[in-house]
């Protein structure tokens, strides 16, 4: 029988003072959208606490989206911290939307977003929180579609066990087609059988239970995914693509939070796709084509977006918002705009040329923070290799102008253990570090030059499902753990600071990142031992996965570090971003030859496959500098 939807806030207010941030729990947020009367109702989950959820664009896009349709409820959830968990559990309360406070199980449908692979142990905890089965063949007639988008789901298969349906791609109009044809065969008194074979139909949608995993000479020790027997389901599911990304809402922020947020700013998304091709982005090859919204969409946008929120900064988002044809232009307006209102602009990383300072100059004003570059490799060799198309010149130049225009922070962003990386790339890291920091006391007053700070974050290359180096293995994490230290000895300054990203947490990520659905046991394993919040590097404990693994006969380390055959069948290909195998393959072979392809959005087509496939093209303002 379905839990009702009703408002249990009456059992969750007396756990909120034994616990940290109740502040994170508490509804009637200004600026919700939800309403009580709709018939069909989704509850959309972002699997990490409420302050790290709350920005992001992707819920809040399918959130605008769905409570405009007629008839139709949308609320949020997030995932409680370990103490309120606990607490939950103990008073047998389960998990709530936040809106109405209702438990997510009176849900008709259920979307996990999944913003990076680390966060499927949150999912888990999500549905056991809500009395959720966590199998989806364990659930019946009466429990809500458990659906699932985002970012990473690419690989959907070490997910595949627990998930109804994965909406592939973006989401705008297929997750309205999706309810709605929920809705009407739910009201057609439909089995979930039937509706899962009819979701199946919807351009986008993969429905794990209709596919098997097959293993034969031609594939990797994971398997590959095919339709099971019978069953009227497409061999590959492409991603849905938003072809006039221009009439999308520009403002779908609407709730003015409580609590602090990690990002605590208005957002507005002012194009999506990057062309650039990067090897070892996913993000680059899943998100294209590109499509740019028109300066006056922008700063309209801005504007609304503040008289609705009264937030004091701006963030312009996307992959690479310097490489809008119109940044300038937009900047140029907006500061005008907003002169004397104390409102700050900010947009991402800089590109590495004279644009993205002149850019960076526009929106810092007085207040010049820090800038962050990313060369992304060390020496040029290896740049090539993985089509940075950036010059040691260009950081030089890039870093220079910076200094000179009064910033005294920069931060350069690279990864280590990309495929053929050697030493002396390390070294070349460094070099370019001390070189940077050398600039800096060449270009800065002597009186300024205590001010002056130099970092470097790196990061571990993690193969990634449809990209040009998908074939590639991870560089093993005691040679990873090598390189980090040659790194820290091989910076001659002092004054230059060096992070990087711990081996372990990057260890699994390439797992769940490159394996099959024989991943899922080492999930729910993990999950059983209490692995929750493993993006959270307190909270990541890799014995936890360790021994799952072991007991579902799984080396960790073999996963990651496996390099995969080019004729193997892979085992996320049945789903697709629409960037051709033909395309990744030939990137693949000029990555070994160190050569170089251009963005397709700056030049002419570079034969990814997308827009013939997707039927959508690149669509820009004006013209890219």
């Amino acid at each position: 029988m379905r839990t009702p939807y009703e408002n249990r806030f009456p059992e969750l207010e007396p756990l909120l003072a034994r616990v940290e941030k109740p502040s994170r729990y508490i509804d009637h947020e200004w600026g919700t959208r939800s309403s009580a009367e709709a018939d069909y109702r989704v509850c959309l989950v972002y699997p990490d606490v409420y302050e790290v959820g709350l920005p992001n664009q992707g819920i809040a896009i399918l959130y605008a989206v769905l409570n405009e349709q007629e008839g139709i409820s949308c609320e949020r959830g997030y995932v409680p911290w370990i103490d309120m968990a606990d607490t939950m559990r103990e008073a047998d309360v389960p998990l709530l939307s936040l809106e109405g406070a209702a438990p997510l199980s009176s849900f008709d449908v259920v979307g996990l977003h999944l913003p990076h692979e680390m966060a499927c142990t949150n999912m888990l905890e999500t549905l056991d929180l809500a009395g959720i089965p966590l199998h989806a063949a364990d659930r019946g007639e009466d429990d809500p579609l458990v659906i699932s988008g985002g970012p990473s789901v690419y690989n959907p298969e070490p997910l595949a066990p627990f998930i109804d349906a994965f909406l592939i791609g973006e989401g705008e109009e297929h997750i309205v087609e999706v309810c709605r044809a929920h809705e009407r065969l739910r009201d057609a008194g439909a089995t979930r059988l039937e509706i899962l074979r009819e979701l199946a139909k919807i351009p986008g949608t993969y429905v794990p239970s209709l596919y098997e995993v097959r293993h034969d000479e031609a594939c990797t020790p994971h398997g590959y995914t095919v339709p099971r027997a019978g069953e009227d389901v497409p061999e590959v599911v492409h991603k849905r693509v938003v072809a006039d990304f221009g009439a999308t809402d520009p403002v779908p922020q609407s709730v003015v939070p409580f609590a602090q947020l990690v990002h605590d700013r208005l957002s507005i998304e002012v194009l999506r796709g990057c062309a650039r091709g990067c090897r070892f982005c996913q993000a680059g090859m899943t998100y294209r084509p590109v499509r740019e919204r028109t300066p006056d969409q922008i700063v309209s946008a801005v504007m609304r977006g503040l008289e609705k929120t009264g937030y004091d900064e701006v963030s312009l988002t996307s992959l690479s918002t310097t490489d809008h044809s119109c940044c300038p232009e937009v900047l140029s307006r907006l500061n005008r705009r907003l002169a004397d209102t104390g409102i700050r602009i900010s947009i991402p990383s800089q590109r590495l040329d004279s644009f993205g300072i002149d850019m960076a100059l526009q929106v810092a004003g007085e207040k010049k923070g820090g800038l962050t570059f990313a060369p992304e490799a060390g020496s040029q060799r290896l740049r090539d290799v993985i089509n940075k198309n950036v010059t040691e010149d260009d950081l030089e130049r890039a870093t220079r102008a910076a200094f000179e225009a009064g910033w005294r922070r920069v931060k350069l962003y690279f990864m280590m253990g990309l495929p053929g990386e050697t030493d002396e790339d390390i070294v070349a890291i460094a070099n370019l570090a001390d070189r940077t920091y050398e600039i800096a006391r060449e270009v800065v007053p002597p009186a300024q030059r205590g001010g002056v700070s130099v970092s470097i974050s790196c990061s571990v290359f993690i193969p990634k499902a449809a990209t040009p180096f998908q074939w590639c293995a991870q560089t093993p994490d005691d040679e990873v753990k090598r390189r980090q230290q040659l790194l820290l000895r091989s910076v001659r300054n002092r004054a230059v600071r060096v992070h990087y990203h711990d081996a372990d947490t990057s260890l699994l990520e390439a797992v769940l990142s490159r394996g099959g659905r024989d991943i899922a046991p080492v999930i729910l394993g993990a999950w059983r031992r209490g692995a929750r919040f493993d993006a959270w590097t307190e909270q990541f404990d890799l014995s936890r996965w360790e021994e799952a693994a072991a007991d579902a006969g799984i080396d960790l380390r073999e996963v990651a570090t496996e390099p995969f055959d080019l004729d193997a069948r892979l085992p996320w290909e049945h789903v697709s971003p629409g960037v051709s195998r033909g395309y990744l393959l030939r990137e693949y072979r000029k990555a070994l030859e160190g050569t170089t392809t251009a963005d397709c959005s700056r030049t002419s087509c570079t034969g990814c496959g997308v827009c013939p496939t997707l039927h959508a093209d690149n669509i820009l303002a004006g013209e890219r500098a």
